[in-house]
């Protein structure tokens, strides 16, 4: 069975994830990318390395037009942001379990995922679009009370995504953010306030489980760098079926998605993003480790049409195991001189695991993003006081370097 994975850049989730457990399906994999030796030199080490075919997988039509050529596919897949319309629309050309690609674009898209739901009489947050190269003058037209968050449409990871407080500010950001991306449309809307969570769901196309979420520290404003992550095995009801009405107007089925979402004082939960697609960043790993469940294989078998096994979110919801996953991050700009490498170990019923992101010797400037990330430490245990105590533990026996 032939397996199509359409990726950008590579990433943990596919390497670390996707790969091994479409081997162990028995799946043959071609990775579709438009930078291929980046993708071959990240699975030369794979016990069963993909074969790796350029691309310009940011165009459906590039997309299916190779596949036609080639061996017939059983699944077309990405677990790439950018790429799941995309993916949708091969996916679907070829009769196979797909998306719905209104659904993906809807996520991506972050100003029709708020005219959507406004429209659904589902939650209506106020925000307004700049158009590429429009004045940021033009915002004087939105009439909205500050502080407000201004970020890219189609961005993700924090990228350019600022809170300000007030008229000048928020026109002297636009005008910067317009600098560094010239084709880039922003959405400016009303903060939300409150604590931030995520709830990660997935659906066969029949039925969709939850697996689950998360309770995400911010870094200080004015920027959102998530810098740590808390698992939550089961969120109050009345907030659940709140967002996965929200996630049912949007379309949202068929696969994994990852919901950001903050619940206010008197109980509303108000989505942040949508991201149609499996969490990052080693959390993925994370939750196949806390839920006990091959997790990436799922999510490959929903895309091949095969049903998920029943009472998926009763196994979830009744774990016993706790987790925290948190984010080195670089405080300077600077090159990286000291770091620990990859780090694995099982101590006093915790299963702690560090992956590095930058490697030694890399120069960076500080981004105040994910971009930010010099390695990610994720600890699974029974008691979460233990699983704290171990990535306090590791944090404190290691050190990260950086030379301006």
């Amino acid at each position: 069975m032939r397996l199509y994975l359409l990726a950008l850049n590579p990433t943990d989730s596919v390497t670390q994830g996707f790969l091994p457990a479409a081997a162990r399906l028995g799946l043959d994999v071609t990775v579709l990318t438009d930078h291929a030796e980046p993708h071959r030199d990240a699975y030369a080490a794979l016990a069963s390395a993909p074969e790796v075919v350029e691309c310009d997988v940011r165009d459906f039509r590039e997309v299916i037009g190779l596949i036609s050529r080639r061996e017939a596919p059983d699944a077309v897949f990405s677990n790439s942001d950018h790429l799941q319309t995309q993916t949708a629309l091969a996916a679907e050309y070829f009769g196979l379990p797909a998306k719905d690609w209104k659904a993906a674009l809807r996520a991506k898209n972050k100003g029709e995922l708020r005219r959507h739901l406004t429209a659904a009489g589902l939650d209506a947050v106020r925000s307004f679009e700049l158009d590429p190269g429009q004045d940021p003058s033009a915002l004087r037209e939105f009439d909205v009370p500050f502080p407000v968050v201004v970020k890219p449409r189609e961005g993700v990871a924090s990228e350019d995504v600022s809170l300000v407080g007030d008229r000048a500010e928020l026109e002297l950001r636009c005008a910067e953010i317009q600098r560094r991306r010239p084709g880039a449309a922003l959405v400016v809307e009303e903060f939300l306030d409150g604590q931030l969570c995520t709830l990660e769901t997935l659906g066969d196309g029949k039925r969709r489980h939850v697996l689950g979420g998360l309770r995400t520290r911010l870094s200080a404003p004015p920027h959102f760098i998530e810098e740590m992550l808390e698992f939550v095995p089961d969120h109050p009801r009345p907030v659940v079926e709140q967002i996965l009405a929200q996630l049912d107007a949007v379309g949202v089925g068929l696969g994994a998605c990852h919901t950001e979402f903050v619940v206010q004082p008197d109980g509303r939960a108000r989505i942040i993003e949508v991201n149609y697609r499996a969490i990052g960043d080693q959390c993925d790993l994370m939750l196949a480790e806390i839920l006990d469940i091959p997790l990436f294989e799922h999510i490959l078998a929903a895309h091949l049409g095969r049903e998920l096994p029943e009472g998926l979110t009763e196994h979830c919801a009744a774990t016993a195991k706790r987790a925290r996953n948190e984010a080195v991050c670089a405080d300077r700009a600077g090159t990286l001189t000291a770091a620990p490498g990859p780090h694995h170990e099982e101590r006093d019923g915790v299963r702690l695991s560090y992956q590095p992101v930058r490697p030694l010797g890399e120069r960076h400037e500080l981004h105040h993003t994910n971009r930010d990330y010099l390695g990610v430490i994720w600890a699974v245990g029974t008691d979460q006081q233990a699983v704290d105590a171990a990535v306090a533990r590791f944090v404190a026996a290691n050190r990260w370097e950086i030379t301006p």
